[in-house]
């Protein structure tokens, strides 16, 4: 069903906006819980993905519901921007998750750490900067090179990735295995990082060859107006379900902090 709405001729095909928003409120209601949970740590790196994802999957709903009007934006640098922020944020959103695996996996072979997180910013600024310099040079000098540079850079990004959460869920599965059987939570959290991996790793690959094959064939870009319905599977593999597994599976709540302090009986 297509619905018209604000200026005359402009249609939003709304079901491409569905997908995406009966998951934004469990991200913010979520994200409260967890502030209910633990009040007393003012951020976490849980509390941070929680709303990453409430603002990745607020913006691609967003795009979602103003399809048509994102590909006729002028000039096409704009319509890139758009396009990708969501993508690249989505992109730091589950590297903070493969940033949370290699600390616990750093603290438990008994490897400094203190060296993960500014890794994380600076591959993730640079990201940002290689991709602001990409759009400079699309809305300079206007050459379809530029875009398919553009493209790779994005598939380059994306299979770097599935090759962390390859690395560091891989490496914390087999730590796990290598714990004894009747270990407390072994069985669970075994499930959790292989599930977690396996979905994290498929979504970015998939990203990575469909950009590196969009590059070259243009019959391959789902990002265009005559694909609406091929734009929506593939987002929906590579983000929205993604995200929603994901979230499903860590949807555990951090345990409650007791105080140390003594209450009297009453």
């Amino acid at each position: 069903m297509i619905r018209s709405i604000g200026r005359k001729g402009f249609t939003t095909p709304w079901p491409l906006l569905m997908p995406s928003s009966p998951s934004l409120p469990y991200f913010q209601v979520q994200l409260i819980r967890i502030q209910i949970r633990v009040p007393e740590f003012e951020w976490t790196t849980q509390k941070g993905f929680h709303l990453m994802n409430f603002i990745v999957n607020g913006l691609r709903a967003i795009l979602f519901g103003l399809y048509k009007s994102v590909f006729l934006i002028k000039p096409k640098v704009l319509e890139m921007v758009i396009m990708e922020i969501p993508g690249l944020l989505f992109f730091s959103t589950y590297t903070l998750l493969v940033l949370f695996w290699a600390e616990i996996y750093h603290q438990a072979r008994s490897l400094p750490i203190h060296k993960l997180k500014p890794a994380y910013c600076i591959i993730n600024g640079v990201m940002y900067i290689i991709q602001i310099g990409i759009w400079i040079i699309v809305m300079l000098e206007h050459s379809p090179g530029a875009v398919i540079v553009a493209k790779l850079f994005f598939s380059v990004v994306s299979f770097s990735a599935a090759l962390g959460f390859l690395i560091y869920g891989g490496r914390l599965f087999v730590m796990l295995r290598q714990f004894p059987i009747e270990s407390r939570g072994r069985q669970k959290k075994l499930y959790e990082v292989g599930c977690v991996t396996t979905i994290c790793f498929s979504c970015f690959f998939i990203r990575c060859f469909v950009l590196a094959l969009s590059a070259f064939d243009k019959d391959a870009d789902l990002d265009v107006l005559d694909h609406p319905i091929l734009n929506l599977i593939y987002y929906m593999l590579v983000e929205v379900v993604p995200s929603a597994l994901v979230l499903f599976i860590l949807r555990k709540l951090p345990p409650r902090r007791i105080s140390d302090r003594y209450h009297p009986i009453e």
